[in-house]
């Protein structure tokens, strides 16, 4: 689908489709004042009869309004000014998604006049309709022997006044390369763990490498990291005929002495629980244990398409945790890279092990931050439910900056305390520490593990298991969630160093 801003009058576009906005009450927007004007009043009888109310979430389309170039005219409501919140605004774009799609319609153009959010701020809601567009005609069919139907929408135009044009196409240019990053992370995360393995990912990332040249791609096999000392993360994927795999993947957009911002995902391609079996019920849905990694990869691939003006670093700890007569055993102690030790009290606990090893890895980089995004704890969906991304933090202007970025993303987290006194609860008998602290406050204990392993650098820790994936029937699968919250992180440090073409706020 190609994205582009116009400016003519939208009345005298010529597509398949124009959208305009109808505000609540039947309360004309500006371009729909225009549609009306060219076509005799004919908005205004439509809602004189009751027949268009601008309520949110209603749609009606009109065929062949005289006057206007475009034989279909799709008028959505609006809804009151309050009503037009992130959640709203989705809806809306959904719905209007949704019947896009069971038209014939090559061309497009949505004319909404930056009135379907609450927000005034034009470049994000343009950014957010292009990626909520892209993801919402994304569809997963590589391993179906029949091919998704291909979206009939070639082209998109996005009407604004001429003197937003160029906001508007920045706008659209990051839209895109973020919508790029969300689906492939989607796409990674969909895939089957007999496809999708720490080799896959290892090879995706080598695949991004020939595609960027800005990109530079080190994969550690698991004889490396052994004569490193990463058994921790080694011992994750003892039991599985699948090899560990540690990959780093460089991104060189700033000065070559600027500290780098490190992205550290949980890459578990497949989670049995290990010895520690998992549940069979819903078992398949551990394919997604690896999401973390995969919005990790689909950031670094957006930044290297933004061209940000940073150094970027992306680590994934990539395992499958199997239970095999070489797998590790609950009660084993291991010595992690850090030289720490810790007693493997539950084998399912081990997202925390392999990352644990790519954070102390980290440190080499002497990074200006370090974020670790990982489907870590069940605990984290009943604290948060499906909305927000657990954040924990060892810097507070780190968590704060995480938080602004998922607000203005609309792809928010939510803080979560890492107090000293939680601790305690990872005490062992047998090694430094244990790696499970109890039922009680299971993602802050998580947290708390990894917190020993992140003491040389500002880190901030997002658990996705909540949002990483749908479980419901036709919405099952991955979402991509966390890739617009960093995306907005790394642009919003980008703009900090003061840079021109990303200047929207």
């Amino acid at each position: 689908m190609f994205f582009e801003i116009v400016n003519d009058s939208p009345v005298s576009l010529n597509a398949d489709c124009l959208v305009i906005g109808l505000e609540a009450d039947g309360k004309l927007t500006p371009t729909a004042t225009a549609v009306d004007q060219a076509s005799n009043g004919h908005l205004s009888q439509l809602i004189k009869m009751g027949d268009l109310t601008g309520k949110a979430g209603e749609q009606q389309m009109l065929f062949n309004l005289p006057g206007i170039a475009s034989p279909r005219v799709l008028v959505v409501g609006l809804g009151k000014s309050d009503e037009r919140k992130d959640r709203h605004f989705r809806k809306l774009a959904k719905g209007l998604d949704a019947t896009l799609t069971k038209l014939s319609c090559k061309h497009v153009v949505l004319a909404l006049d930056g009135l379907a959010s609450e927000h005034q701020d034009i470049y994000r809601q343009t950014r957010l309709l292009v990626e909520w567009i892209s993801t919402d005609f994304y569809q997963y069919d590589t391993t179906k022997s029949k091919k998704a139907e291909p979206t009939r929408i070639e082209q998109l135009s996005i009407h604004l006044e001429e003197s937003l044009t160029e906001l508007g196409e920045s706008a659209l240019l990051d839209g895109v390369a973020i919508s790029n990053g969300i689906n492939a992370a989607r796409e990674l995360g969909n895939l089957p763990g007999n496809i999708c393995t720490p080799t896959y990912l290892a090879n995706k990332a080598k695949a991004l490498e020939s595609e960027f040249d800005t990109l530079k791609v080190k994969v550690l096999e698991e004889d490396d990291m052994d004569k490193l000392g990463m058994h921790s993360l080694l011992s994750v994927g003892r039991g599985s005929a699948e090899p560990s795999k540690l990959i780093v993947i460089k991104y060189m957009g700033g000065d070559k002495n600027d500290a780098p911002h490190v992205l550290v995902g949980k890459g578990i391609t497949f989670d049995t629980g290990g010895i520690s079996l998992k549940p069979g019920a819903g078992m398949d849905e551990m394919k997604f244990d690896m999401c973390g990694a995969a919005s990790v990869l689909g950031t670094i691939e957006a930044a290297a398409e933004m061209q940000l003006p940073l150094n970027i670093i992306a680590i994934v700890a990539a395992a499958e945790n199997m239970p095999g007569s070489k797998a590790t055993k609950p009660g084993d102690v291991v010595t992690t890279l850090s030289g720490q030790t810790v007693e493997i009290l539950n084998t399912d606990a081990e997202g925390r092990l392999v990352l644990c090893d790519a954070l102390t890895y980290a440190e080499r980089f002497k990074p200006a931050s370090v974020i670790d995004v990982a489907t870590l704890t069940g605990a984290c969906i009943i604290a948060l439910g499906h909305q927000a991304s657990g954040l924990l933090s060892n810097n507070d202007t780190l968590a704060e900056n995480l938080l602004k970025a998922g607000d203005y993303a609309s792809d928010r987290a939510w803080p979560l305390p890492l107090w000293d006194e939680y601790q305690d609860l990872l005490d062992s008998n047998f090694a430094d520490m244990a790696n499970i602290g109890g039922r009680s406050a299971g993602t802050i204990t998580a947290a708390c593990f990894l917190s020993r392993f992140t003491k040389a650098y500002p880190w901030a820790h997002l658990d996705i298991a909540g949002v990483a994936w749908n479980s419901n029937g036709k919405e099952k699968g991955a979402t991509g969630r966390c890739v617009p919250l960093l995306c907005q992180y790394l642009i919003d440090l980008a703009e900090s160093i003061d840079m021109p073409e990303h200047d929207h706020h």
